[in-house]
């Protein structure tokens, strides 16, 4: 028996208005099979769909998926089929599933199938129990079969980001990993000792001497934290757009320079005027 999915309340309704924006060049491109009427319509849907769910602006030639691109070409399957088997594929299960905890594989997934980032951990939460129950594949079907999906995108219209995130796009904010799976990776390469220093060659004294026990958390120790420059710059750069250049022009008037004449020593001044000398 499948264990139904959890109640999700959202932490504010505001997920769920639409937001105001001012069409601009940032504003998603619309890729619709049934608008396709030539073969290069058709490349743009498969190479939108790869940058959507891929979240890679060069696609590989390994990456490709042939037989799905064959598939759509001759109109035999729909751009939801299509995506369906991109996030079932190797590609996805090797460069997102298997590098992630099921928390972030959910919200990596909803933002690349639906557009939108989850709602909280409390939804992580419930749609981690499909994955642990149904598995990846049993995961994105209940995604594309699902009333968000079908009601924003339908069977024809290849997802796009839905609303931006700091004017930037999910991939550009989403790695393909998070920083504790790469520290976790660092250390987990197993120490194998000599052969002269494995038990029974000699005291076990000598064999933890020869193994640091404390060299592994001294390297944890003077790891630098991660530092995200994108989000850095985009802090930056919205603190320019709102910031207010401030006046510093004074209203105490400049006095007038006062135009006189001058005195002036004359050769021989010191001359009396007086006829009688």
């Amino acid at each position: 028996m499948a264990i139904p999915l959890l109640e999700i309340t959202p932490t504010t309704q505001n997920h769920r208005v639409s937001g105001y924006e001012v069409p601009d060049e940032d504003k998603p491109v619309i890729y619709r099979l049934t608008d396709a009427i030539s073969a290069d319509d058709i490349d743009q849907i498969i190479w939108a769909s790869y940058r959507q769910v891929f979240a890679e602006q060069l696609i590989l030639t390994s990456y490709r998926q042939r037989f799905l691109e064959s598939q759509l070409r001759n109109r035999k399957i729909s751009v939801a089929e299509f995506v369906r088997g991109l996030g079932k594929s190797d590609v996805y299960r090797r460069e997102v599933a298997d590098t992630n905890s099921n928390y972030r594989v959910v919200d990596i997934t909803f933002k690349r199938l639906l557009g939108r980032s989850t709602y909280n951990k409390q939804e992580q939460i419930s749609w981690s129990i499909v994955i642990a129950t149904k598995g990846l594949e049993g995961f994105i079907d209940a995604i594309i079969d699902g009333e968000e999906y079908r009601t924003n995108f339908g069977d024809d219209i290849v997802p796009f980001q839905r609303r931006r995130f700091n004017e930037r796009p999910f991939n550009l904010v989403n790695p393909r990993y998070s920083d504790y799976w790469r520290n976790s990776s660092v250390f987990a390469v197993s120490y194998q000792p000599p052969r002269e220093y494995r038990p029974g060659g000699l005291d076990p004294q000598i064999i933890r001497r020869a193994i640091p026990v404390s060299f592994q958390l001294m390297a944890k120790g003077i790891l630098t934290g991660e530092v995200n420059y994108q989000r850095t710059i985009a802090t930056v750069q919205s603190q320019i757009k709102t910031m207010a250049i401030p006046d510093t022009s004074r209203d105490i008037a400049t006095p007038k320079p006062v135009v006189g004449r001058s005195e002036v020593a004359l050769p021989y001044r010191y001359l009396s005027n007086d006829p009688k000398f």
